[in-house]
């Protein structure tokens, strides 16, 4: 674990505006120190992955960051549905449906656990 950020976590509102507070909320809590470089990518992730909590997954919606040193920055949204996220194939012109394919495609590793209640969904950037 990073000594110079501790992990921070938020248990967000179930509502459209929930993806928006995550972002801020990982803006403010990532490790500067060491994942500065990552927050953008980190932005898109958490936002993808709420958006998906909350129209699929239902409360309490709960996101976690935390700086694994140079392993990289941990971010961790949990659900209140067990059943996992799915990746799908969409038409060029969908509006939705790419949020776990970015997950896989932009970070180093990302997973789904069991969660009491439902499950956690988490990624790494390096």
């Amino acid at each position: 674990m990073c000594e110079a950020t501790p992990a921070a976590e938020i248990t967000l509102p179930d509502h459209e505006h929930s993806a928006r507070e995550a972002r801020v909320f990982l803006s403010a809590a990532h490790c500067a120190l060491h994942h500065g470089r990552v927050l953008d990518e980190a932005q898109l992730l958490v936002s993808e992955l709420v958006t998906n909590a909350v129209r699929h997954g239902g409360p309490p919606v709960t996101v976690r960051v935390e700086c694994v040193g140079s392993a990289g920055l941990r971010v961790s949204v949990r659900d209140g549905d067990p059943r996992p996220p799915v990746r799908r194939d969409v038409a060029l012109e969908a509006e939705g449906g790419r949020g776990v394919a970015l997950v896989d495609i932009l970070s180093a590793r990302w997973g789904v656990e069991p969660a009491d209640p439902g499950k956690t969904v988490w990624f790494v950037l390096r």
